[in-house]
This record gives C-alpha cells, sequence and structure tokens, in this order.
C-alpha cells in the first residue's frame, strides 16, 4: 500500500496515536504524518504510508489553516483548556474596530517561541516531557508568518478567528499574544484544523472510514508533488532514469520535476540541468516491453 490518507483526525488522539493505530490495524511498516497537531485539536492530517514516506518533505513547508475560538481572561500552562489555569484577569470591553485593528498588526512575518508544551526537541529532549516535570527551559525564536487573521465571531469573552499561518505556528502562541495585545489573557478552547498544503477538511476521512475501505480513501503519491512541473519520458529515457543514469531530456527549465512514464506511471523525481535529468528519488523501475 503506497500514497497518502487525508485523515480527520479526532480530538483526544496524538498525531502519534493516529499512526500508531492505522500501523497496527492496517498492518503497515512504513507510514508517517505531516505536520504534528495538538492531542485536543481536531482536522486535518495528512498521514503517508509505503514509499510515499518519501515524499513527507514536500508538505513539511505547507500553509496551514485553522478555526480556532480564544477564550479570554484565563491562561493555561499548555495554552489549551486541557490545562490547569496559571492566571486570570478581567476582560476589557473590546470593539469590532479595535479588535480588526488589533489583528491587523499580526499579519505578517515574526518572531514565534514555541511553547513549552511543544514537540520540539531541546537538546534531544522534547519539551512536553520536560514541562511535565515542571521545568521551564529557554527555548530559541523561530520566524514565522501570519498570511490571514480572519475575525468570524467576537463575544464578551469569545473570539473565533479563521488563521492561515506557515510551518512552525503554534496557533496557542498566536492566542496568548492576541490576548496579551487586549490587555488581558487568553487560552485556546477550541481547534480546528482545515487545510495542510492542499489537503482540505472537505475531503478528509475519519479512522473508521478509512480502516473499513482503506482503497477508496488512499491517494496518489503524486498529490504530495502536484506543484512541481511534470516532464515525460520516451521509453528508453525512463529505462535509464530508473536505472539511476543521467539522461538527455528536453525540458522548459531547470528545477526539479516529476517524472512521468511512457504510460502515465509516476517513476518518481528528477533534477534537471544543462539538458539532462538526474534521477533523484526513483520509486519503480520502468522495464521495455518486448514485441
Amino acid at each position: 500500500m503506497d500514497g497518502i490518507f487525508n485523515v480527520l483526525k479526532p480530538p483526544g488522539m496524538t498525531s502519534h496515536d493516529v499512526v500508531a493505530f492505522l500501523r497496527r490495524t492496517l498492518q503497515i511498516k512504513k507510514i508517517g504524518h505531516g505536520g504534528t497537531l495538538d492531542p485536543d485539536a481536531a482536522g486535518v492530517l495528512p498521514v503517508f504510508v509505503g514509499s510515499a514516506t518519501r515524499l513527507l518533505e514536500f508538505l513539511a513547508g505547507e500553509r496551514k489553516s485553522y478555526i480556532v475560538e480564544i477564550t479570554l481572561g484565563k491562561q493555561t500552562d499548555t495554552g489549551d483548556d486541557s490545562g490547569k489555569v496559571i492566571k486570570s484577569m478581567l476582560v476589557p470591553e473590546i470593539s469590532v474596530d479595535r479588535l480588526m485593528e488589533m489583528l491587523e498588526g499580526f499579519i505578517g512575518k515574526q518572531s514565534q517561541i514555541p511553547p513549552m508544551y511543544s514537540s520540539v526537541k531541546i537538546n534531544g529532549q522534547k519539551l512536553y516531557k520536560l514541562a511535565r516535570e515542571g521545568l521551564n527551559i529557554n527555548r530559541p525564536s523561530r520566524e514565522i508568518e501570519i498570511y490571514k487573521l480572519e475575525l468570524l465571531l467576537q463575544e464578551k469573552k469569545k473570539i473565533l478567528l479563521a488563521v492561515e499561518c506557515s510551518k512552525g505556528t503554534y496557533v496557542r502562541v498566536l492566542a496568548e499574544d492576541i490576548a496579551n495585545t487586549a490587555h488581558t489573557c487568553g487560552t485556546v478552547t477550541f481547534l480546528l484544523r482545515t487545510k495542510v498544503g492542499n489537503y482540505e477538511i472537505d475531503d478528509a476521512h475519519t479512522l473508521q472510514e478509512i480502516i473499513t475501505k482503506p482503497e477508496a480513501y488512499i491517494q496518489s503519491p503524486l498529490n504530495a508533488v502536484s506543484k512541481l512541473p511534470r516532464l515525460n519520458l520516451l521509453p528508453q529515457q525512463a529505462v535509464r532514469v530508473t536505472e539511476g543514469v543521467r539522461t538527455t531530456v528536453s525540458a522548459t527549465g531547470d528545477g526539479r520535476y516529476v517524472l512521468i512514464g511512457p504510460e502515465g506511471e509516476f517513476l518518481g523525481l528528477g533534477i534537471y540541468s544543462e539538458g539532462m535529468i538526474k534521477p533523484e528519488k526513483i520509486f519503480q523501475h520502468y522495464i521495455l516491453q518486448e514485441e
């Protein structure tokens, strides 16, 4: 089994739990997910299986979209409502216009410090494990970017937002920063990931659906590299390239290409320069058919 499942992760499971469940249930050895989702969060979790795991790197830099509810007036140690409250503050009156102005200030590139309750590793140790031991250590900041921050609903103590952001963004930290700007504190009380790259929630499926009929929901590995240009190979070219030989071909420009065989099959990836394609990742060998 080679391909990608667009999993609708339920709340209460870690991303690792989802992978372990599918590995055990479908008896898959090679399997990995495309971007950790908080245990309390739900939504899109792309899971790559078989040879498709070699394409996980192409999902790493993709944008992510969320629907997030921020409850103002309290802050927890985990940044969401699974943690214990560590701070309580009054919530001032905030007009819609003022809130929109505040949100606008978060659009663009910025630095963000990962929370202690995260899977980030410092000196080989995951932060959440240190946090459970009561430790709070210095963490280097990361450069992130917020592309979209749309106000969907505002109540006295709750804000519902649509967020589009870069990799490495922690929505829990963003929520706390927004609350701080409003002169109060806040925590995430609902988080739904609606999109990772070209994997959207409308096309996601539950674990029960997937294990019942996996062949109906597995997507082609090609979906992971859909943004790359394609290079159609002739039979002799396909043979040479899939045998690892740098081969003369005609392409529109230098760079990485998806290699497509004479019958339309996905052969792998290659790097084109100076009129030749160099195989990078080969997924299947092309064999000439005897006439």
